[in-house]
C-alpha cells in the first residue's frame, strides 16, 4: 500500500535542506514501506533560499511566510528547522491546525518553553518528532540492542560528551546561537541536548545532577550581511563586537535511576575536537564506546573467558547492523550524517502512517528539558538537584 504524506518545511538553511533531502531518500531507502513523501511547500524569509530548494529538491510551492506552510491543505507534516526563538509560535500554529510536527532541537529556548510545546502538541493530539539524529547511527542502535538484551550486564558507568570547535574562533560572528534572547540556553540547549538524549536512550532516566557552566569567549563580532549568517561564519578583529549572553561550556555529574553513575560534558569553543559526540559505558559483563567522528566503528568489550578476547574489539559497520544495509551492502563501507537524517525521517513518517508515537518525540524532549532545568538550578545552588518532571497538566 502506498502512503503519500504531504511535507511542509519551514527554514531553508543548512538544516532545512538536510531534512528535505532526507524526505526524498525515504521512498528509495525504505521502498517497501510504501511511504512516499511529497514536498509540497517550503518557507524562508530569504526568497533565494526557497527558490534554490524548489529548483534542486522539487518543492511544488515556495513562500516567505511560514504561516502558509501551516495553513496549506495538502501539508500533513510541518517540519520546523527555523531558529529557536520561532519554535514555540510555529508549534502553536501547527498544533492548532492539526498538523504533525517535526522540530529540530532544542525544541524550546528554555526547559519551560519545551514544556509548553510538549503540552500544545499533546493537547492537540498530533504526533511529534525531534532531530536527535545521532541515536540512529547503526553502531549506536547495536549498542542499545546489546543493553536491552542484557549482554553488557547491569550498567554501572556512563560518560557522554559533545565537543565541537564551531565556536572556537573568537572572531566567529555573534549569530543567534550566542544570544540568550534568540537561542535561549547556549551549549546546554544546542549540543548537550544530544548528550542527554543519548544517555536517556542507552542508560535510562537521570535521577539527579550537579552541574557547572562557563562562557570562555564573552564577546564576538556583530554579524554583517556580507559575512554570512551561519554559526561557522567569521568576522574581522576590528569589527564592532557585542556580548555573548549564554554559556559555552556545561558539565555535570549525574546519577541514573538504575543506580549507574555518570558524567556529561559539552563545549562549543574547545580547541581540537571537530564533532566529538561520544559515549563510553560500562556494565557488569561488558563495555562499549563510540565516537561520531568515527561513527561507523564501535569498540566493544565482551570477554569470553580467554586471553585472546580479553580487551576491546573494534567492530566496523556493515549490513549486519541496524539500518546499514539500507544504504550499502558491504562491511566497512561507511554511511554518513545525512543518512542518519534519512533514517530519522523514515521513523517519523512511519509513526504518522501508523498513527502511533515513536521516540524521540516531544515527550522525550520534555524528559531532556527536565534534566536541563535541574542543571540550571544546580548552577545557582552549587549542589545536587533532583530531576523533577516539567510536564504540564490539564487545568482542573
Amino acid at each position: 500500500m502506498t502512503h503519500q504524506i504531504g511535507i511542509g518545511v519551514i527554514g531553508m538553511g543548512w538544516m532545512g535542506m538536510v531534512h528535505s533531502r532526507a524526505y526524498r531518500q525515504v521512498a528509495d531507502r525504505f521502498y517497501e514501506s510504501g511511504i512516499r513523501p511529497r514536498l509540497v511547500i517550503c518557507a524562508d524569509e530569504a526568497e533565494e533560499r526557497t527558490r534554490r530548494a524548489q529548483e534542486t529538491l522539487g518543492f511544488e510551492q515556495v513562500t516567505t511566510d511560514w504561516r502558509e506552510v501551516v495553513e496549506h491543505p495538502a501539508v500533513q507534516v510541518v517540519n520546523i528547522a527555523a531558529p529557536n526563538y520561532l519554535h514555540l509560535e510555529m508549534v502553536r500554529a501547527a498544533a492548532a491546525a492539526g498538523k504533525h510536527i517535526f522540530c529540530e532541537k532544542p525544541v524550546g529556548r528554555t526547559p519551560e518553553e519545551t514544556a509548553e510545546i510538549e503540552y500544545l502538541a499533546r493537547k492537540a493530539g498530533v504526533l511529534s518528532f525531534v532531530g536527535f539524529n545521532y541515536r540512529w547511527a547503526p553502531m549506536v542502535q547495536y549498542t542499545h540492542q546489546l543493553i536491552q538484551e542484557g549482554q553488557l550486564g547491569r550498567l554501572t558507568h556512563y560518560r557522554g560528551r559533545f565537543f565541537s570547535m564551531y565556536g572556537s574562533n573568537p572572531y566567529g560572528l555573534l549569530t543567534w546561537r550566542f544570544d540568550r534572547e534568540q537561542a535561549g540556553l547556549g551549549v546546554l540547549g544546542d549540543i548537550m541536548s544530544h548528550v542527554v538524549d543519548m544517555a536517556h536512550m542507552l542508560a535510562g532516566p537521570i535521577r539527579r545532577v550537579v552541574s557547572r557552566r562557563h562562557t570562555f569567549i564573552t564577546e564576538r563580532p556583530l554579524p554583517r550581511p556580507a559575512a554570512g549568517g551561519t554559526h561557522f561564519a567569521v568576522g574581522q578583529p576590528d569589527d564592532p563586537k557585542g556580548p555573548v549572553t549564554n554559556e559555552d561550556y556545561v558539565s555535570a555529574l549525574v546519577e541514573f535511576e538504575n543506580g549507574a553513575q555518570g558524567t556529561l560534558e559539552s563545549c562549543r569553543v574547545i580547541f581540537g575536537p571537530k564533532c566529538e559526540m561520544a559515549f563510553e559505558l560500562n556494565g557488569t559483563r561488558g563495555a562499549a564506546r563510540w565516537n561520531f567522528e568515527r561513527m561507523n566503528e564501535l569498540e566493544l568489550y565482551l570477554p569470553e573467558g580467554t586471553q585472546a578476547h580479553d580487551g576491546y574489539t573494534r567492530l566496523l559497520a556493515g549490513p549486519g547492523f541496524p539500518f546499514h544495509g539500507r544504504f550499502n551492502p558491504g562491511d566497512g563501507i561507511g554511511i554518513g550524517y545525512e543518512d542518519l537524517k534519512a533514517i530519522e525521517a523514515y521513523q517519523f513518517l512511519q509513526a504518522v502512517v501508523e498513527g502511533t508515537p515513536r521516540p524521540p518525540g516531544f515527550r522525550e524532549a520534555l524528559q531532556l528539558a527536565s534534566v536541563q532545568a535541574a542543571m540550571v538550578r544546580s548552577w545557582e545552588s552549587g549542589t545536587w538537584e533532583e530531576v523533577v518532571s516539567l510536564e504540564r497538566q490539564e487545568p482542573a
